[in-house]
């Protein structure tokens, strides 16, 4: 293992579960952009590698949801997942390029608006800790 694989394990291993989500998108939307790449290059075996990478991500995603705690949100993110899955597996199938696109699209959403939450949840505590305070 290189210096680089040793920095991601620990930074991986020693990262806050909002981080690791964050991460997540993260590899998920560049493993995308590598798939879409490939794709154009005509790099087949590679389009299904990062593709495939992108789909274990998002069922990781999906498996980690708290469906008792997270309620309605949970299972609105739940569907997205599987709807991307679903896209993913059709852009892998029909080596369609506006699949890919558009799976980027909706991760970087989904990323975008899980950046948001982890600033508001940083303010509510820190507005929680002076008041307390």
């Amino acid at each position: 293992m290189n210096f680089q694989e040793k920095y991601l394990q620990n930074k991986i291993q020693t990262a806050a579960p909002e981080v690791l989500v964050a991460m997540m998108y993260e590899g998920a939307i560049k493993f995308l952009k590598v798939a879409k790449e490939a794709l154009l290059a005509k790099d087949l075996a590679k389009v299904n590698t990062h593709i495939i990478r992108t789909q274990n991500i998002v069922y990781e995603l999906a498996f980690s949801l708290d469906k008792k705690r997270g309620g309605e949100i949970a299972r609105n993110l739940e569907a997205i997942y599987v709807y991307i899955n679903d896209r993913l597996v059709q852009a892998n199938s029909k080596k369609d390029v506006r699949l890919i696109d558009e799976c980027v699209e909706l991760l970087s959403a989904l990323s975008l608006a899980w950046q948001e939450a982890i600033v508001a949840s940083k303010s509510k505590q820190k507005v929680g800790a002076s008041v307390v305070g």
